[in-house]
């Protein structure tokens, strides 16, 4: 019997151990905890029963559910391990070693019968990079790729090569998962002049010039990341270069492509210029999220038409989270950012709440869909090592801190195949915690020793963007096409433009006459008899008239800055204080 929360496992310089899930975070009997620094490396089965661990001298395999030993490989030197979808197959990798006098070197990727413990198959993999076979989710097909060409092979025997997929060079490719019909995303750099390109085939129809699902090709790439979709219609493809030629990004250049496997293909178009950080798919395929720009950067919703449905705006952010069941995303700002976090209710675009987990270098959300993990591990930082769980809400339930002369390397969930626990109505309300909440320290700016005596003014490098849903509002007429869109959009920006012009030329002329809706802004010039209440009258009145040209543009639907949305809103105070001046006259 599974249990009723997912464990947690920690691997660190105090060992590797299992921690009971919320709400008990105590440690668990299932493992006896496994002492000294050699544990290299451990992973689970997809389903979560079976756990493998290499301790710098065995593989040991055992069942989790019954803590029973299963087997036990003779492996000192393996540092990766993956089990196949249906645990059939343990998957192990050691690092590629040739003899002194030249002699190529002994097969280093071994695949194990899981129920048997015999050795199926061994390969000489050279490359960590993609070390693992790619399993179909019901394992009737296993892929590698050897030499530029995809070797299929057939219900785990890989004696026999069943099917080959040859393209000049193929450098990478991704299995769709679900079940059949099977596809392969592959991708080819391009090389002379010729461009790189990502094709979707369906298995086994790799032959002939009109095989593929469909064909995107694009110059700028050095490297591809492809993302299949759960239901395996789309693969959004994020195209980097090394280098950015302009000069304008330090992470080089970077597109993202959208291809279906209807044979349809776009450019997603990216509203703001900039690296993009992060792409993730929604868990109903249907929508998928970007994270890109210079800071602070953009994060925006966009649909299977590449079309967005709702902008974040901007913020310190650089990833992006789905929950397992995608009714909740956290935007967060990891590595070099302060560890900022967003969490959004994705069906109502509603912000939840706003955690800050400094120095985080690993988040992971928990299978039940409500709890987070957001850890600080070696090697990337070795100070202030530890782990938090949090629930959405923004509440740390357990927090555990590594003592100051050890390091926490890794730690992650146990998962569980989709399914196992159901979608909870999401509630804004912070769940009660033991743990005392931590106000993040906020650093002051630095002020010269000249300024330091003198107000604080609040100045931004970047005016941030707030959120706005992009979808169209039910009443509304028909969408305009692109083209009219473009066009509206020219006309409302001259109109803008005219009207700065006109303001900067004449800025002192006669205010004109305000409408109806403010009869305050209308009163005769009067004068008090007091220069200083004369000149602050002048002044409202000057401001006031702002806020309706102000008001005049967001209505013909130019796009306000933060400081001009602030300006409207403080209407209301300026002719309350501009009539009680009046009065006093």
């Amino acid at each position: 019997m599974a249990p009723s929360t997912p464990l947690l496992t920690v691997r660190g310089s105090e060992g590797l151990y299992m921690v009971n899930g919320p709400p008990h975070f105590t440690e668990s009997a299932l493992f006896p905890r496994e002492s000294g620094k050699n544990c290299k490396v451990y992973t689970f089965s997809k389903d979560g029963t079976l756990f493998a661990w290499g301790n710098g001298e065995k593989i040991n395999v055992i069942n989790v559910t019954n803590k029973g030993l299963l087997h036990s490989f003779d492996l000192p030197k393996a540092v990766c391990l993956e089990f196949s979808p249906k645990n059939t197959i343990l998957a192990t990798w050691q690092p590629y070693t040739t003899s002194k006098d030249g002699t190529a070197g002994i097969p280093n990727l071994q695949l194990y019968d899981v129920k048997t413990g015999t050795c199926l198959k061994s390969f000489i993999q050279k490359k960590m990079q993609n070390w693992c076979p790619s399993w179909s989710e019901d394992e009737t097909i296993c892929a590698r790729n050897v030499n530029n060409e995809v070797h299929f092979f057939e219900n785990n025997n890989f004696n026999t090569i069943a099917n080959k997929l040859h393209l000049q060079k193929i450098n990478d490719f991704v299995l769709s998962p679900g079940p059949q019909p099977y596809k392969v995303a592959v991708y080819v750099p391009g090389s002379k002049g010729a461009p790189s390109f990502v094709r979707l085939y369906q298995y086994p129809n790799f032959d002939g010039p009109h095989a593929a699902l469909a064909n995107k090709s694009f110059f700028k790439a050095d490297k591809v990341t492809m993302l299949w979709n759960k239901k395996a219609t789309a693969v959004l493809v994020i195209a980097s270069t090394d280098v950015d030629k302009t000069g304008a990004s330090y992470y080089g250049e970077q597109t993202l492509h959208y291809i279906a496997a209807n044979g349809e293909s776009a450019v997603v178009q990216l509203p703001k210029n900039g690296p993009i950080y992060d792409v993730v798919w929604n868990s109903s395929s249907t929508e998928f999220c970007a994270v890109y720009g210079f800071m602070p950067a953009k994060a925006t919703i966009f649909n299977l038409k590449c079309d967005p449905v709702f902008d974040f705006g901007t913020g310190p952010r650089n990833a992006a989270y789905y929950s397992p069941h995608g009714h909740i995303l956290v935007l967060a700002g990891f590595g070099n950012l302060r560890g900022q976090m967003e969490v959004w209710d994705v069906k109502n675009y509603k912000l939840i709440s706003k955690p800050v987990a400094s120095d985080s270098t690993y988040f992971a959300w928990c299978p039940d869909g409500e709890h987070i993990l957001t850890a600080t591990c070696a090697p990337r930082l070795r100070v202030n090592n530890g782990y938090k769980i949090w629930h959405y809400t923004g509440s740390v339930l357990h927090k555990y801190d590594v003592p100051s002369n050890g390091e926490l390397w890794q730690v992650s969930w146990q998962p569980f195949l989709d399914g196992i626990f159901p979608v909870k109505t999401i509630t804004y309300q912070a769940v009660r915690s033991d743990v005392p909440s931590e106000e993040p320290k906020v650093a002051t700016a630095y002020r010269p020793p000249a300024l330091r005596n003198k107000p604080i003014t609040n100045s931004k490098l970047h005016e941030e963007e707030p959120p706005q849903n992009m979808k169209p509002q039910a009443g509304n007429d028909k969408p305009l096409s692109k083209t009219a869109l473009k066009n509206q959009r020219k006309h409302e920006a001259k109109k803008a433009a005219k009207q700065e012009a006109r303001n900067e030329k004449s800025p002192d002329l006669a205010p004109t006459p305000a409408p109806q809706s403010t009869p305050r802004n209308t009163v005769s010039q009067s004068t008090s008899g007091d220069p200083e209440i004369d000149k602050k009258i002048k002044n409202l009145k000057k401001k006031l008239k702002a806020i309706e040209q102000l008001k005049e543009q967001a209505a013909a639907g130019k796009q306000l800055e933060k400081n001009q949305l602030e300006k409207i809103q403080k209407e209301k105070a300026l002719l309350q204080e501009l009539e009680d001046l009046e009065l006093g006259i």
